[in-house]
């Protein structure tokens, strides 16, 4: 498996963009990559006036690639970037060594700062 990070920061962005992003990703993008072929899971981490991030994990390199292949050019127009005002700082490509399922089971859905 192989994984990605796409970062964005969130510095100097105005208050509200961390809630607007956790409602963009629950109510839209949730769904997007749900069952997205090629994609084992997506994480959306944010840590609040500081950066927002897709982390992605797929189960070839070249489903890991033709994804960035397709977001790279539209950057400037994807819906993060729309919402936070600039593109991504940062493109972490990654191998994923494991992936351990705790006791507590696999969760989906959104995450405690969502409203």
């Amino acid at each position: 498996m192989l994984g990605l990070s796409v970062r964005w920061s969130l510095k100097d962005t105005d208050p509200g963009v961390a809630q607007q992003l956790r409602d963009y990703v629950t109510q839209t993008s949730l769904a997007r990559f749900t069952g997205m072929a090629g994609l084992h899971q997506k994480t959306w981490r944010m840590v609040e006036s500081e950066w927002f991030e897709g982390t992605y994990i797929f189960d070839s390199r070249e489903a890991r690639d033709q994804f960035l292949a397709g977001f790279m050019p539209g950057e400037a127009n994807a819906p993060g970037s729309l919402l936070i005002g600039s593109t991504p700082i940062a493109y972490e490509p990654f191998e994923v060594v494991a992936i351990a399922e705790g006791g507590s089971g696999f969760a989906t859905g959104a995450g405690p700062g969502h409203a």
